[in-house]
């Protein structure tokens, strides 16, 4: 109970201090961040999950780190996170380094992002329709 208390409002100075441009160019800063966000994620923490996936999908250094911010994007997807499965999606019908685009997986993940809510994914989800009747 303590542990997860305090992991919640480390994620929350975190996310504040996320902003402050100073904060994250120190190393040692964006350490603690990284750490923050990381712990929260592992959690099981929905917004955790999406944050850190998208930030380890699109600024992480290394394969790894892009495999894992997919994986937690997914995880994040799954369960109801509307940016995270337009994201999937979007990732999916463009392929990743060993695996072919994936339209029906995009479909998949769009389909989660409009019941999300998320405004792109009902037209994305029409255009791959429009996409497919004309093949």
């Amino acid at each position: 109970m303590f542990f997860r208390l305090k992991a919640q409002v480390s994620y929350w100075l975190a996310r504040r201090l996320f902003h402050w441009q100073w904060f994250v160019r120190q190393p040692r800063g964006w350490s603690w961040l990284e750490g923050q966000f990381a712990r929260m994620a592992n959690l099981g923490d929905v917004d955790a999950q999406s944050f850190y996936g998208h930030i380890l999908t699109f600024r992480g250094v290394g394969l790894g780190a892009r495999e894992e911010g997919l994986r937690l994007l997914r995880l994040a997807a799954l369960a109801g996170d509307g940016k995270a499965a337009y994201q999937v999606g979007v990732i999916s019908l463009a392929g990743t380094p060993g695996k072919a685009p994936d339209p029906t997986e995009a479909a998949r993940f769009w389909s989660i992002a409009a019941k999300a809510g998320h405004p792109l994914a009902e037209l994305k989800l029409k255009e791959l329709a429009a996409r497919d009747d004309g093949l």
